[in-house]
């Protein structure tokens, strides 16, 4: 009797675990389908919120840049210790002009995105902490936060002690 109780005990813990694996969607569902209803010269802004919602983010050069993302995310094998994998990793471009006609529309996908250079060059700031501009502002929060330099002359005190 014992036996067929941790049988049926093992029998419900097994049976409430899922084997499809968990997949997590942020963005537009659906983006390369989606993107395919857009047609350049032809789709208006309210057509493209219609189809696609609100964009993920936005730009505004001389013309407005709608850009849309969907991505997919599962956990790999155990292997690898449940770290995230992509699956999906999609990101739509738009283009408007002025009249809010669509102009251009780029689609990159995950293989895209791993073909595209990112440069490693950094630009310097003129700003060092032996400037000018440096100690005048370290001198201002000095005054503002010991305006009777009250703070010096307890230092001074110590020191001298």
């Amino acid at each position: 009797m014992k036996n067929l109780l941790y049988i049926i005990f093992a029998f419900i813990v097994v049976s409430n675990c899922s084997f499809k694996p968990v997949i997590k969607q942020h963005g537009v569902p659906f983006l390369d389908k989606k993107e395919k209803l857009l047609i350049v010269n032809k789709s208006n802004k309210n057509d493209i919120k219609k189809i696609l919602g609100n964009p993920s983010t936005t730009s505004k050069f001389d013309n407005d840049v709608l850009i849309y993302i969907e991505r997919q995310q599962t956990q790999s094998k155990l292997k690898h210790l449940g770290q995230m994998k992509i699956l999906k990793n999609h990101v739509l471009v738009l283009e408007i002009d002025k009249y809010g006609i669509l102009k251009k529309k780029s689609f990159y996908n995950k293989d895209d995105m791993e073909r595209i250079k990112i440069v490693d060059a950094t630009t310097d700031s003129d700003f060092k902490k032996t400037s000018f501009i440096y100690k005048f502002m370290s001198s201002m929060r000095q005054k503002i936060n010991d305006p009777l330099g009250v703070r010096a002359k307890k230092r001074k005190e110590i020191s001298q002690r």
